[in-house]
Order: structure tokens, then C-alpha cells, then sequence
């Protein structure tokens, strides 16, 4: 039974890429194998997350539908990400037999490795944004050398079976190194599939052709709003080229998204259907990542932009309103941690890490400590999986554990699942080691400032007055109504 419902799932994905006629009709089969396959699978999930994730997945294939009735993508691009995603390779389900490179880790550690990681390989940027995480600039010229990154996306691949991976920076389409750029990993990698995160600028005609042809790469395209928002942010005139990018890609049938940074500045347009049903009907788009500014990098000079504990639980209303009433496929890396089942930094199964332009080897992007760095481990003889056995690392995935993942039984607040955010006092007291550095002067520094960690802690505090009555009422208690049918 199994193995044909797995038949009649790639069978409508299939007819979905390229039968018009049938597309439809396919749309509504795949769309009850999502549901049927979630609501059986997840075992150590509550059941709303498991809602969560049948809504948000539902609504991706209906924007990537619209999106091919349209016009703006191409057959062949999504032919190359179902490979990827619909394949053995990926699944949600720890308790399936994996591919032979995840098991082998699996025998070797006692856990599964992550399912894809972030790398920055370079800091350069054409822009210098406001309250910018990576603190980029165009005069810097920090980066891995091509040989290094090369060797990143290969362990990934064969020690972590990892067919996914997301490009961060900097600006990575600046790229280069030993007159290769990122195109050569593209290439090389083809039966990987790279998001970039970019601000657009470089988006040329000639790169969204070249990316068309690839066929394994989606740009997240960064916005702040409207034009004002954007060029107040990115400087002035950014809005219109980004627009520009994004018409190269459309007509080259590349999928893309944006990413957006969540600011006390532009939170009311984000409480606005408008502004997402421009981008996602008249723009093409086929998801949107959203980011709370962190008051990290150049971030911690501008704590006022960020949102405030009222913003955030404003924000995560509209995202459940965005995701089941309009079905749009958007992520808020705070708000809508029922999709991964809290954090999914530290490298934990079905999660992440995140590399720089220096090697250093950090939890997660928004967590800008780390232990080893990957030119150090290569020159010890070491490999990518060792740079997940730190202390530091196996804190944070204990504290994972200890807050609920894979435990409906024991579910910490799920409107609250960041370490670092959410959790800051925690962080510096039990997950954060002496052996830890800061990626940056900025980082190292807010260690050592006790307004900022008042400043935090009450956020915290804050936060969770105001969300434990929402995470009770409509996680929890759906929860005590399905136990009670069973």
C-alpha cells in the first residue's frame, strides 16, 4: 500500500510539471497524499503542527501551479527540484529507512545528520543595509577559497546525504575565487539543489538564463516593503533593480522567492494582505522567508528596529491567517517553528548549521558563536562531521530535546523555539561554552554588556506572557481533544 501511494504521488507531481490538462486534477491527488501521509507520519509531533505543515506545503504546490499556468516557471527547473525533494533523499520521517550516507552517519553517531547546512563563502557585498546580520561590505574581501567551499558541498553531500543547500553572504553572486564563482558548484553539484539568498542587484538577463539552464537554483530575492521601505534600507534605487531581477527570472522560468527582514519600521505593511498579494499574484513569487531583525552584526547598533513582543504575536496571526485563508507559502523563521518542530539550528536531524567567509562553524546564522572553524578541522585530517561534536553544539541539541523536539509529551512553547532569541539567558548560562569566540567584534562584545542581556531577558519575558495562552490554547489543547477520540 505504501509503495503505491508513493507511486501516485510522483505520478501527480509528474503530471503537475507537464500536463496542463491533467494538472489539476493532479494538484488534488498529490494534495491528499500530503495530508494523509503528514497526519499518519509524525509520531513525535502535536497534531496542529502536523496541520501546519500539511497547510504550508498545500499552499507551495498551489503557488507553484499558478506560477506554471502563468508562465513564469520552467518544466525543467521543477523537474530538477522534485528530483531533489520528492526523492528518497528527503523525507520528514526519521523512522523511514534513509539514504545509505544518512544511516551510516546514523550507526556511527546514534542520530541522523542535518539535512542541509548554510554556507557564506564569501563577505563582499555591492550593499551595505542597515543593521546588516553579516555586517557585509564591498571593501572587504574575506572568503573561502573556491577549493575549500568545493569540499563543503562534497562532504555534505556524500557524509550527510545532503541533496539541499542554501548560499548565504555577503552577496553571493560577487563570488569568486581561482576564477570559479558559484555557477561552478551549480554545475558540478547537479543533482543538488542550491537557495541563494541575494539582494538581486546582480540578477542580470544573462545570469537568469545561465540559472535556467542549471536548473537547480532558486534566488531569494531580499525586499524590506515597498520601494520606500527597501531604498531606505538598501540604498536608493535597489526596489526597481530588484524589480528588474525579477523579470530576467520569470522570463528565464526560474522559481524564486523573497526574503524579507521583519523591522519595527515595516511591520504594519507586513500585517497587510495587500503587499503579499502583489508580490505572490501579480509578481510571480513562489515563497516568501521572513527574518525578525536580530541585534547582532551591525544589528546590535539598532535595537530599536526590531519588533517588539506585541509586533511578533501581530506577525504570527497573520502568518496563520496568510497560510490558511490566502494558502501562501510563506515561512517566518520565528513564528513558524511548527513546520521544523522548534529550532532546527545545531545541527540537529532535519536541521542546519551555518559556515562563513572565515570557516567558522556556527549553530545557526543568528548565532554568531563558534568553537572550530573547517580550515582548522581540515588541517587537523578532520571532516565536515566533526565540526558538529562540540560541546557547545551538543548543548544546544540537548536543550533541543530537553524543550520538546520529537516529544509531544513534553512540548515547550512553540511560538518561542529559538535559543538565542527566545531563550537568551539560557543560552549564555547552559548552551554557550568558554571555549566559544564571536564571529565578529560585534558579537564578542554584547557577551560582556549587561544592558544588551537586560535587554534581552526582558524581551523573553515579555514574549512569553503573551504567547503561552496561544501555544496552550491552540497547540495543546487540540492536542488533549485527539488523545481523547484515540
Amino acid at each position: 500500500m505504501k509503495n503505491i501511494k508513493e507511486s501516485i504521488f510522483k505520478t501527480a507531481v509528474n503530471q503537475i510539471i507537464s500536463n496542463k490538462t491533467l494538472r489539476g486534477l493532479a494538484v488534488k491527488q498529490l494534495d491528499k497524499y500530503l495530508y494523509s501521509s503528514l497526519m499518519e507520519m509524525g509520531r513525535h509531533q502535536l497534531e496542529q503542527e502536523k496541520l501546519d505543515q500539511y497547510a504550508f506545503m498545500s499552499s507551495i504546490v498551489d503557488q507553484v501551479r499558478y506560477n506554471l499556468d502563468k508562465g513564469f516557471i520552467k518544466p525543467k527547473v521543477l523537474k530538477k527540484m522534485a528530483k531533489v525533494f520528492v526523492g528518497d533523499s528527503y523525507t520528514p520521517d526519521r523512522h523511514k529507512k534513509l539514504s545509505p550516507e544518512k544511516e551510516a552517519y546514523n550507526k556511527k553517531h546514534g542520530d541522523y545528520p542535518p539535512q542541509f547546512l548554510v554556507l557564506s563563502p564569501g563577505k563582499g557585498c555591492n550593499l551595505h543595509c542597515t543593521g546588516c546580520y553579516a555586517s557585509a561590505d564591498s571593501a572587504i574581501a574575506e572568503k573561502l577559497d573556491f577549493e575549500t567551499s568545493r569540499r563543503i558541498v562534497r562532504e555534505a553531500h556524500d557524509i550527510f546525504g545532503s541533496r539541499f543547500m542554501t548560499i548565504s553572504g555577503g552577496e553571493p553572486f560577487l563570488y569568486k575565487s581561482n576564477g570559479k564563482t558559484l555557477l561552478d558548484l551549480f554545475e558540478e553539484f547537479n543533482d543538488m539543489f542550491f537557495l541563494v539568498y541575494t539582494n538581486g542587484t546582480l540578477l542580470t538577463k544573462e545570469l537568469a538564463d545561465r540559472l535556467g539552464e542549471l536548473g537547480n537554483v532558486t534566488p531569494a530575492i531580499s525586499v524590506e516593503g515597498w520601494e520606500e521601505q527597501t531604498d531606505q534600507r538598501r540604498g536608493k534605487g535597489v526596489y526597481h533593480r530588484i524589480m528588474k531581477a525579477m523579470e530576467n527570472l520569470r522570463n528565464a522560468g526560474v522559481p524564486f522567492g523573497i526574503s524579507l527582514t521583519a523591522t519595527s519600521q515595516n511591520v504594519e505593511i507586513l500585517l497587510d494582505d495587500n503587499f503579499y498579494d502583489y508580490f505572490f499574484k501579480e509578481l510571480g513569487v513562489s515563497y516568501m522567508w521572513q527574518f525578525q531583525l536580530m541585534p547582532i552584526g551591525r544589528g546590535k547598533d539598532v535595537v530599536d528596529l526590531m519588533v517588539t513582543p506585541e509586533q511578533r504575536v501581530k506577525l504570527y496571526k497573520q502568518w496563520v491567517h496568510l497560510l490558511e485563508e490566502k494558502h501562501y507559502p510563506i515561512a517566518d523563521f520565528w513564528n513558524s517553528s511548527s513546520l521544523s518542530s522548534g529550532c532546527i539550528a545545531y545541527g540537529r536531524w532535519n536541521g542546519y548549521f551555518y559556515i562563513d567567509w572565515n570557516g567558522n562553524i556556527m549553530p545557526c546564522v543568528f548565532v554568531p558563536y563558534h568553537v572550530d572553524n573547517i580550515k582548522d578541522l581540515y588541517a587537523q585530517g578532520k571532516t565536515l562531521e566533526d565540526a558538529l561534536q562540540s560541546k557547545m553544539f551538543k548543548n544546544g541539541r540537548k536543550w533541543q530535546k530537553d524543550y520538546g523536539f520529537e516529544n509531544p509529551n513534553h512540548r515547550g512553547n512553540i511560538l518561542m523555539p529559538c535559543s538565542i532569541r527566545d531563550h537568551y539567558e539560557n543560552f549564555k548560562n547552559n548552551i554557550l561554552t568558554p571555549d566559544a569566540k564571536g564571529e565578529d567584534e560585534e558579537a564578542e562584545a554584547v557577551l560582556h554588556d549587561p544592558e544588551y542581556e537586560r535587554m534581552m531577558i526582558d524581551f523573553d519575558k515579555r514574549l512569553q506572557k503573551l504567547t503561552e495562552s496561544i501555544f496552550k490554547e491552540k497547540y495543546l489543547a487540540k492536542e488533549l481533544v485527539q488523545n481523547e477520540k484515540q
